[in-house]
């Protein structure tokens, strides 16, 4: 999963509405639910059938630690889909905030650069760049498309503030990320 992929995931995250199950036996039940058959738990998780049913059963309670990272995860990736999806939906009508710490590369009729500094910016994209961010995501871009939409996106905003000034520029790039964070 790529840096913007996790930080849509945290941000859905912080829309749930309840918690997920907490004890093993209730979070296997809901994976069984979730994914229709011990079988495709088993696959997902990348465990055997029976290691699944020994864990809803209750007859094994203490699952290695990289599996257990993977019950969690899978869980919390399924968690509430339409809290998530009511979420996007209206980030999608009304724009996201995206806080980053990156360096940034530039094109413009001058020549082309790359920032040596990291910049701090915390920019509200409109509903525009979150419509196309959540189609990409869910059609399987890759993590560089995703970085291009909201590198655009800050082009158009921040950089050129909607066009009253650094016209020249034709492109800007998102590098070497330290940190990105969305809000919707």
């Amino acid at each position: 999963m790529g840096e913007i992929e996790s930080a849509i995931e945290r941000a859905d995250r912080e829309a749930l509405t309840r918690q997920p199950p907490k004890t093993l036996p209730a979070r296997i039940n809901y994976l069984l639910k979730q994914l229709g058959s011990a079988k495709a738990v088993a696959q997902e998780l990348g465990i055997t059938a029976d290691s699944v049913n020994r864990y809803r059963r209750g007859a094994r309670k203490n699952p290695p630690k990289d599996i257990a990272a993977k019950i969690d995860n899978a869980v919390r990736q399924r968690w509430q889909p339409q809290v998530r999806k009511r979420r996007r939906q209206q980030a999608a009508a009304s724009g996201i905030t995206v806080e980053t710490r990156a360096r940034f590369g530039y094109e413009s009729s001058a020549g082309s650069t790359d920032d040596g500094r990291f910049r701090r910016l915390t920019v509200r994209l409109p509903a525009a760049y979150a419509q196309r961010l959540f189609h990409a995501r869910d059609t399987g871009a890759s993590d560089q498309d995703l970085r291009g939409i909201i590198a655009e996106g800050f082009k158009e905003i921040y950089f050129q503030d909607g066009g009253s000034r650094a016209t020249g520029l034709s492109d800007v790039t998102l590098n070497d990320i330290d940190y990105l964070d969305l809000e919707y």
